[in-house]
């Protein structure tokens, strides 16, 4: 055996090569060791592309699953839709007879149910017919599931010591669902690697070790559903109604799963040359080069580690500007080196272009996404105009006019070159996109409205941009998306509760917007809404001031409840105003970003030129008339107007004893005039004293028989939750988009609430459905 070796070092390299393959595969001949026939007959390695179909339908059965689903909650909620429609149609053309002794139903005036019928008994209420799409075994199935997936893991609150400063950082975990379904693939390739034998040959002469390949082959298998389960543009989202950025977390797990079984199939290569005397030297003795056996493991092995460990949160948080920059760079080359690695053994191939094939063609969909992509639209190549303000607590609003259309909470990526060319992060859209709210700039556009508070990076320098540059000045924004959303609609719903968490508040001001549209037009099952908003300072209202007068004033009387919690006081500065940021110089980076966005500026206005030109056909008058109209039509937004701080709304008097005066509350009167201001529920800040009697005792005001009232403290969520549910109806949405802690207050809620459906009884409830939003985006 050793002289063989001595002779395969003058080989040539396609025998080298032929020569990898029977080593790998090794036929079954007369002068075989011992024990080789029976060795492979018990898990033959040309058969081992079985373990990669396993994955394969592992896989379509889950997605079968979600799919089903989502058509069950699609169907269900479009019927109630519909029958609700019927009803207000057929209620509609029924008249009351003109006859003193028949009385119709004095809230709608039209109603088939009379006090005083002429003739027969009393009408009894119509029961509802079970269908399938109410079907209260299945019902009962989804709700004992919830109650198992919906109970969140505990947030753990630490502290650490960051330039001699105590900072409080919580750490959320994924849901019980993600980990249930992480936990279910990680036991099944586990099984799947290690229940087969045997794991390894008695010897290396017999060939490459079961164990190994069938991790091998499990990996490859996974390629193309963690490619399919990072883009934002993909078929799982079509097909399951799940945005992407959900998914994502099972991009992340599906990662560190194909980690974990790259190391099952590296590990035996390394470990069975040892236990076999003498066979790490047969082992390299068929290679010139020794290191090219392990050479292409490790060049595959480095990529996906580095892939892995810098998607941990904690390091993805602390530098994101570097993994979005590393992340798909390092992807490339990871597929690459798999591609040098698999040599086309087995199926292998096969997945490593179906991944290619998903990861092109998610690219070629996203064009469809891009803003500046289409060629009828006048952002083609130069993106939209966009405006910022700043508002109260340094918040900033970005306004783009844009022909894109959108849904209630969904998102876009925003990139402004004349801010920062690379970066493109992710906001929520909080304008309704609707007829009712039309742009300024044309029939054809919608104003897109972003609104978030500055942290670091992208957000610092948008919001030292407006600073500097003052509300006056615009800017050219490319847009990526609309992508999200949530999977039910609200209007399908009887009862609808919305928690928000501060900034949280941007996910469900469209929702709501869109909610009493619907409930206005009669295309809305929804009897009663509930909003609960917790934020710091009552300064941070005035962000959707215009947007909760229209609710209030517009929605059915008695329907929308808003409650606001104010949980911190203001700090401000010596002279009462609250004091800017620090905006730091950037002259080298202004310069650039200057010039980029003046580029911009200048083909959008050539363009617009061109079409004045043409549109005036030759006559001066009507070419300077529509110039002056143009220069109007594109100013910028004017400047916010912030509101002063109360004087002297913390301070004690030394010389007059404290009084305590609660002032009566009157119902907020419709914004007639410009200058009217909007009552949120408190006519003027309390003082101290006040403030604490309000948190502790939470004294009625008269505004609560309104719905609309602000508390100061933290809203006790449990005890809201039991009084909100004595007014549910058969089917409840719970949408919450707040801090770690509040998400999980309200999924522990909901979860209990489940007992109620599973549980059954005449006239229980057939749904209570939670949706959670990520607080970051």
């Amino acid at each position: 055996m050793v002289q063989s070796a001595r002779l395969l070092q003058g080989t040539t390299p396609t025998q080298t090569f032929q020569s990898l393959i029977e080593r790998i595969n090794i036929p079954v001949t007369s002068s075989s060791p011992p024990g080789l026939e029976a060795a492979v007959k018990q898990d033959p390695w040309n058969k081992s592309g079985k373990y990669a179909l396993g994955w394969v339908y592992f896989s379509i059965i889950l997605l079968v699953f979600t799919i089903a689903m989502h058509l069950y909650h699609w169907m269900s909620d479009r019927v109630r839709r519909a029958t609700y429609k019927e009803e207000v149609a057929k209620s509609s053309t029924t008249s009351s007879p003109d006859d003193d002794y028949e009385m119709a139903n004095m809230p709608t005036n039209n109603s088939q149910h009379m006090f005083f019928p002429r003739n027969g008994a009393l009408p009894q209420q119509p029961e509802e017919e079970e269908t399938f799409l109410s079907w209260s075994p299945l019902n009962r199935l989804i709700a004992f599931l919830r109650y198992v997936f919906y109970r969140p893991l505990p947030v753990l609150r630490l502290r650490a010591v960051q330039s001699l400063r105590l900072r409080k950082r919580e750490i959320s975990f994924p849901s019980p669902g993600v980990i249930f379904v992480v936990s279910v693939g990680f036991i099944f390739v586990t099984l799947y690697c290690f229940i087969p034998q045997p794991l390894y040959y008695a010897t290396i002469q017999f060939g490459s070790p079961p164990l190994a390949i069938r991790a091998g082959m499990l990996a490859v298998a996974m390629m193309p559903w963690i490619v399919a389960l990072s883009m934002k543009a993909n078929l799982v989202t079509l097909l399951t109604g799940i945005g992407h950025e959900r998914l994502n977390v099972l991009h992340r797990w599906g990662g560190y799963l194909c980690l974990f079984l790259s190391l099952a199939h590296t590990i035996p290569f390394y470990v069975t040359p040892v236990w076999d005397q003498g066979g790490l030297a047969l082992f390299k003795s068929y290679f010139r080069d020794q290191s090219y056996i392990y050479g292409t493991g490790v060049a595959a092995l480095v990529p996906l580690v580095f892939l892995c460990v810098h998607s941990l949160p904690f390091l993805r948080a602390w530098m994101y500007e570097v993994f979005v920059a590393l992340h798909v760079p390092v992807s490339i080359v990871f597929l690459g080196m798999l591609f040098w690695h698999c040599h086309n053994y087995l199926t292998s191939w096969n997945y490593l272009w179906a991944t290619a094939a998903i990861w092109l063609t998610s690219y070629c969909v996203r064009l469809f996404f891009l803003n500046w992509t289409n060629p009828r639209r006048m952002s083609w190549l130069i993106g939209e105009e966009a405006a910022l303000t700043i508002l109260p607590e340094n918040a900033v609003k970005v306004t783009i006019p844009s022909q894109v259309r959108w849904r209630p909470g969904q998102y876009v990526y925003l990139r402004m070159p004349g801010i920062s060319v690379f970066e493109n992060h992710p906001f929520t859209i909080a304008s309704l996109c609707s007829e009712d709210f039309p742009s300024e700039y044309g029939e054809q556009y919608r104003d897109m409205i972003l609104v978030f508070r500055p942290f670091g990076g992208f957000t610092r320098k948008v919001l030292n941009a407006a600073i500097d540059k003052g509300p006056m000045h615009t800017y050219r924004a490319f847009i990526d998306g609309p992508y999200g959303g949530m999977q039910r609609e609200l209007a399908s719903f009887d009862t609808v509760i919305l928690f928000a968490g501060g900034s949280g508040i941007t996910a469900i001001v469209s929702h709501l917007l869109d909610l009493i549209k619907k409930m206005r037009d009669s295309k809305a099952v929804t009897k009663q809404v509930h909003v609960v908003w917790a934020l710091k300072r009552p300064e941070t209202m005035e962000w959707f001031k215009e947007e909760l007068r229209i609710c209030r004033e517009f929605a059915p009387p008695e329907t929308v409840h808003c409650q606001f919690f104010i949980t911190a006081a203001k700090r401000v500065g010596p002279n009462g105003f609250p004091l800017p940021p620090p905006s730091p110089s950037r002259p080298v980076s202004d310069l650039v970003h200057g010039k980029i966005d003046k580029t911009f500026q200048g083909i959008a206005s050539k363009r617009n030129s061109a079409l004045i030109r043409e549109e005036a056909a030759g006559d001066p008058e009507k070419e300077k008339e529509l110039r002056r109209e143009n220069e109007d039509g594109i100013s910028a937004l004017p400047a916010p107007t912030f509101l002063p701080p109360p004087k002297k709304a913390h301070t004690r008097r030394s010389s007059k004893p404290d009084k305590l005066t609660i002032p009566s509350i009157n119902t907020v009167q419709p914004h007639n005039a410009a200058n009217a201001s909007f009552d949120f529920g408190f006519p003027s800040t309390p003082t101290m004293l006040q403030k604490n009697l309000m948190r502790f005792a939470f004294l009625p005001t008269a505004n609560k028989k309104t719905g609309w009232h602000t508390e100061y403290g933290r809203p006790d969520i449990p005890f809201m939750m039991k009084g909100f549910e004595r007014d549910f109806g058969k089917r409840t949405c719970v949408f919450v988009c707040g801090p770690p802690s509040m998400r999980v207050d309200v999924q522990r809620c909901v979860a209990g609430m489940q007992a109620k459906v599973w549980g059954g009884g005449e006239g229980s409830r057939e749904e209570v459905y939670l949706h959670t939003e990520n607080y970051a985006i």
